[in-house]
């Protein structure tokens, strides 16, 4: 059962990229389920920059997104409120080779991982991967907590 509580989430936002959806294209051979987090301002800036790079990117292909949603902090609660987005994405590269993509857009917005779930520029993570189980020292797949997140239970919801 999931300790979902709705009362963390604060309001729902659209934008030029968020929610859209488009079509899915049979030449990728896998799809997968990011999740958008940052909590360092301009955060829905960096989201459009971050889209923008995802759609001149060949490697994968963008099918859909969801609103933008403003919650309450997870873990570490004396910090700046979260905005959070998920995407549907299509790719040919395997789930290992995807997290280091996702890694390199991290670095390219200054993700720094000072402690756990401290304040961020960028997070982004797989949560799904082509309905796959995997689990080693860097990955593990379904994302842990990828059930028990108010912001990815509201945000497929609202899909």
């Amino acid at each position: 059962m999931c300790n979902i509580d709705f009362k963390e989430a604060k309001c729902l936002k659209r934008q030029r990229f968020f929610p859209i959806k488009k079509k899915k294209n049979p030449a990728y051979k896998y799809e997968a389920l990011i999740s958008l987090g940052a909590n360092i301002a301009p955060e829905e800036f960096r989201f459009k920059q971050l889209f923008r790079k995802f759609l001149s990117d060949r490697r994968i292909k963008i099918n859909q997104s969801s609103f933008l949603l403003i919650n309450e902090a997870f873990g570490y609660k004396e910090q700046k409120d979260f905005t959070n987005a998920l995407v549907f994405l299509q790719s040919s590269l395997h789930a290992r080779e995807l997290l280091k993509l996702l890694q390199h857009y991290e670095n390219i917005f200054k993700r720094k991982r000072t402690f756990k779930n401290a304040p961020r520029t960028l997070d982004l993570d797989i949560i799904f991967f082509s309905k796959k189980s995997y689990k080693d020292s860097r990955l593990c797949l379904p994302h842990i907590g990828a059930y028990d997140r108010t912001f990815i239970t509201l945000l497929l919801g609202l899909m």
